[in-house]
């Protein structure tokens, strides 16, 4: 059997009442690896997350630290700009709407910029990165998130394609202005939205 179940009819809306499979993508069963540069190895004791900017206070966290907050587990979708969506995996973490509570923007932050390790960044809305959906993520499908993916930690968006959510994130920046990330400044939507397919600019 292949990667990609092609031609398939997916039927049915997800949680946010849009169809299941995004125009122009292909349902896959497995969970391809698509990084630019090399894969990231970082254990979890030495793995930090700072956030810095427009921000009450700049803080830093251990892992150990991090584990300490509230931790949930939701089933959402995965679209890749690539063309491939792998459905309904189990992700664990911490959302960000739970995360922000701990920092206190100041009231001119409307941007984050994630920071990664490897020197990758994307950008965001502070509105879209509060949506119910928006999680670091340590564990998929009830397995640790493996470095291929972005472990020991990485964001994900689910209504957005996959790489406004940072592999390896390391930190975020509260910004007054939108700063566009690797990706963004290389062609790529800002919006990155998969059902009205902005995969460029």
């Amino acid at each position: 059997m292949g990667l990609f179940v092609k031609n398939q009819k997916i039927e049915g809306l997800n949680s946010y009442g849009k169809p299941k499979l995004p125009p122009g993508q292909y349902k896959t069963e497995k969970f391809p690896v698509l990084t630019y540069g090399p894969t990231q190895k970082i254990t979890k004791e030495e793995w930090k997350f700072r956030v810095w900017g427009l921000v009450g206070e700049e803080r830093e966290w251990t892992w150990k630290e991090f584990m300490k907050l509230p931790q949930s587990k939701f089933q959402a979708d995965f679209h890749c700009v690539t063309h491939w969506s792998r459905f309904d995996s189990v992700w664990e973490g911490v959302f960000f709407r739970d995360f922000v509570k701990e920092i206190r923007p100041r009231l001119e932050a409307k941007y984050v910029l994630q920071h990664a390790y490897g020197g990758y960044t994307t950008n965001l809305p502070l509105t879209w990165m509060i949506e119910e959906d928006v999680m670091f993520v340590h564990t998929v499908d009830g397995k640790p998130l493996e470095p291929d993916h972005g472990g020991p930690m990485r964001v994900i968006t689910p209504k957005r394609y996959a790489w406004k959510g940072a592999k390896w994130i390391r930190g975020l920046e509260f910004l007054a202005k939108d700063k566009p990330g690797f990706w963004e400044v290389n062609g790529y939507s800002n919006t990155a939205d998969p059902w009205k397919e902005e995969r460029f600019w």
